[in-house]
């Protein structure tokens, strides 16, 4: 009866994780879909409106170290309220006003949303591996699908939405998620059972490893001396670079490219986000038949290749390269935190890891959509810009390559 109450505790913890990873990726991806209208709405350029997108990820860069830090200091459960606090605050300011007021509100709103979904970036990884160990590779994919999926809804409904509320209350809608993950979280982590052998490890408490004296290795000075470290950093650089940029403006890269409205072209963009769920869950499936994580890695890598070098050498099958890349997106996220996951010995060092990952990692993937918007204005075309995503995409194979060279065996 006790291991009866364990799991359905621990199922019940999964379904509050993936309801709140939801809310990770919405806020972010609804804005490309409108981002005309919110440009013309605001008075913003191209290039201060894709800073609108990068925004989000520069603060998954700056603020990773702070969020390490209150994960710590408060316990994963209470970060995770934290974080779907800013994001219900964090959306509605975004989209409250119009011209200067209204700048003012959209800059600082997604200020807001970067710091609260930074805090979601490192909390999930940090309770995958504490709670779910010997499911890692499931729990990671099943989060990465969730994630995906909330960007499919996202990007598939904010601008029908707009149609009916204008992009204002279209974006600004999403923060009812948020609230329902939030509700959904309370009522599971109060509820939530504590094994004898666990109580230490509630996820109500600062973690342990966190208040006893730490090993060489799960200190930030250790976490910085692992040659993993950096390779996955590297390979998260490139796989945020590619991500956002490709979010931020393939509906107006595929609008231009086919001629057609702004809805059917976030629409023709959706495989790019839904596909991502096939990509998560058949990573998993792939390394539960044993398949070799550097087998994972490359063929991930291949495919999202395919998606800058498909669109220049033969555009007309662009529906194939953007469903491609979307497996490749989901897959690649699963592969880089799983390897996390398996080769930390220890909350603390997973936390951390976790932290320099995302810190280095965001902080590049920040400036993509303001490169991308960039190289397009003074190129006058999309080449010039496709081929800054090839460079990302090749620099993230090249890491990963290195990254799992000898992923059999943790590292100190």
């Amino acid at each position: 009866m006790s291991n009866t109450r364990t799991a359905a505790g621990g199922s019940a913890l999964l379904v509050a994780v993936l309801v709140f990873a939801l809310n990770l990726r919405t806020p972010i991806t609804s804005l490309p879909p409108v981002m005309s209208d919110v440009a013309a709405g605001l008075g913003l350029d191209q290039t201060l409106a894709g800073l609108l997108v990068g925004i989000p990820a520069l603060c998954f860069g700056v603020v990773a170290p702070a969020a390490s830090a209150l994960i710590a200091r408060a316990g994963p459960y209470a970060a995770v309220t934290v974080a779907l606090v800013g994001v219900i605050a964090g959306t509605l300011i975004r989209s409250a006003g119009s011209g200067t007021p209204g700048v003012v509100a959209a800059f600082t709103g997604t200020v807001v949303l970067g710091a609260a979904i930074t805090v979601g970036n490192v909390v999930v990884p940090v309770i995958i591996a504490r709670d779910f160990p010997a499911r890692a590779a499931l729990a990671t994919g099943l989060y990465s699908s969730t994630m995906n999926l909330g960007s499919v809804f996202a990007t598939s409904l904010t601008a029908p939405l707009a149609a009916l509320l204008g992009w204002q209350g279209a974006v600004a809608s999403w923060a009812l998620v948020a609230v329902v993950a939030l509700v959904v979280w309370l009522v599971t982590t109060r509820r939530r059972p504590v094994p004898k052998t666990q109580a230490t490890r509630a996820a109500h408490l600062p973690d342990p490893s966190e208040q006893a004296a730490e090993r060489p290795g799960e200190t930030w000075h250790g976490v910085l001396r692992r040659p993993l470290t950096w390779a996955l950093t590297v390979a998260f650089a490139g796989q945020s670079f590619s991500y956002f940029a490709v979010t931020g403006w393939l509906p107006e890269l595929l609008r231009d490219l086919l001629g057609v409205s702004v809805t059917t072209a976030g629409n023709a963009s959706a495989p790019f986000q839904g596909l991502a769920i096939a990509g998560s869950v058949l990573v998993p499936l792939a390394l539960a038949a044993r398949v070799p994580m550097r087998a994972a890695a490359v063929t991930t890598c291949l495919l999202w290749v395919a998606l800058p070098g498909g669109l220049l050498l033969a555009p007309q099958w662009w529906l194939l390269w953007v469903s491609l890349a979307g497996i490749a997106q989901g897959g690649n996220f699963v592969v880089i935190f799983t390897i996390v996951a398996q080769q930390c010995r220890t909350v603390a060092q997973t936390r951390r890891t976790v932290a320099v990952v995302q810190a280095f990692g965001y902080m590049i993937a920040a400036t993509a959509p303001a490169v991308i918007g960039a190289v397009h204005a003074a190129s006058g075309g999309w080449d010039a810009a496709i081929l800054v995503l090839l460079g990302s995409t090749l620099t993230l194979g090249t890491a990963e390559l290195i990254a799992t060279r000898r992923t059999g065996r943790a590292r100190p």
